[in-house]
């Protein structure tokens, strides 16, 4: 056999590895997401939904992602309104520029930061909390009492992201397009009137439901990444490591390709204003 058709072979054996290892991980993947739908609603139903720990990891998130939040969105507003404002200015149109630099940050730079900042931040430390559950055999423990980890461990998670998803968002949208503001007026020598009225002219309260739908979807497929990642973390130190950075990077690339879907679908339905 000649080393062309070792390789060949290696590398068709690789590539099948992998494909069938990646759908045997989505597969996963929905299967946990459709038990914590299922286990969750009926817990909420019944009353038997972990308040406590919802509130207590709700708040957790939100104090590990407030912070970050805000120091990428005023960069991020400042950087957008420069380079609409240049724009803008070379064409003669500055009485758009609040429009284009309202409705960049709205569509999609406040999403698309939710979902880093939940990936990175949220859901790093929701797989870095179950797999150190896994290493000192908690899951195992739970399961031997005869309770879900799904239902315990998995389903709040869940929730908590759920909600400091969009509130990520409309945190970031506020100091986004408030920097933006500043930045025009104060640097740019946009009048305040004509940058607010250009923005009220072109933006609507469509475009914020679908960022803030947006960041829920973002937030659903960061958090079950993460639970899943975290519930299928194998024995050591470095697999805890290994699910903490598979948790980050799988979700992060998943949320930019449902942008992609999403923004198509939005776009077609809900076509931009041309006033």
């Amino acid at each position: 056999m000649s080393i062309a058709t070792r390789l060949f072979d290696r590398g068709d054996a690789y590539v099948q590895k992998t494909v069938m290892g990646s759908l045997a991980t989505f597969g996963r993947a929905v299967q946990l997401s459709v038990a914590t739908v299922v286990l969750g609603g009926r817990d909420i139903v019944r009353r038997r939904f972990p308040v406590r720990d919802f509130v207590s990891l709700t708040w957790f998130m939100i104090t590990v992602t407030a912070t970050p939040t805000i120091l990428v969105s005023i960069p991020f507003g400042v950087i957008v309104s420069v380079q609409v404002g240049s724009l803008t200015q070379q064409v003669g149109a500055t009485s758009i520029s609040g429009a284009a630099g309202g409705l960049g940050v709205i569509q999609q730079g406040a999403p698309m930061v939710a979902a880093l900042l939940l990936g990175g931040a949220a859901g790093a430390a929701v797989a870095a909390d179950l797999g150190a559950r896994i290493l000192r055999e908690e899951i195992d423990a739970l399961r031997t009492m005869g309770i879900d980890p799904i239902r315990r461990l998995v389903a709040p998670r869940v929730a908590a992201m759920l909600v400091v998803g969009p509130l990520i968002c409309a945190l970031t949208i506020i100091m986004g397009l408030a920097t933006g503001f500043v930045v025009a007026v104060t640097v740019q020598g946009v009048a305040p009137g004509s940058y607010l009225m250009s923005f009220a002219s072109f933006a609507s309260f469509t475009d914020i439901a679908i960022a803030l739908g947006k960041s829920m979807v973002f937030a659903a497929v960061v958090a079950v990444v993460a639970c899943q990642r975290g519930m299928e973390t194998k024995h050591g130190a470095k697999a805890v490591a290994d699910s903490v950075n598979a948790s980050v990077v799988i979700g992060v690339v998943a949320a930019f390709a449902l942008n992609l879907a999403i923004t198509q679908v939005t776009t077609m339905f809900f076509p931009p204003r041309v006033l």
